[in-house]
């Protein structure tokens, strides 16, 4: 789940979450997520079957706001931005996509 600094979350499906990350932070194409600047990563789950994760991602775009929230509280209370932890800190996140294609 993505957060913007307003309190917006979304809900998505990856599977290459650094470069989808890189992608929203870019504001690449006109979405949700770049009209309300939803770039920082607040939870996230891995699944090794595809399926899994589809299924899981719908379920939560089923609850309630509440919901997501106590979820995002449970695993990350000061909805810190996870992505701080795999991406590198560097100032143009351009050459960081090119890297990764």
């Amino acid at each position: 789940m993505l957060a913007g600094n307003s309190g917006v979350l979304c809900t998505g499906l990856t599977s290459r979450l650094d470069r989808r990350i890189i992608e929203h932070r870019q504001k690449l194409s006109p979405s949700f997520t770049r009209k309300y600047n939803v770039t920082r990563l607040v939870c996230f789950e891995p699944f090794a079957d595809i399926r899994d994760a589809i299924a899981h991602e719908k379920q939560i775009k089923g609850w309630l706001r509440s919901r997501k929230i106590a979820l995002i509280d449970a695993v990350n209370p000061g909805w810190r931005d996870l992505s701080e932890d795999f991406l590198p800190r560097s100032s143009s996140l351009d050459s960081d996509l090119d890297k990764q294609k």
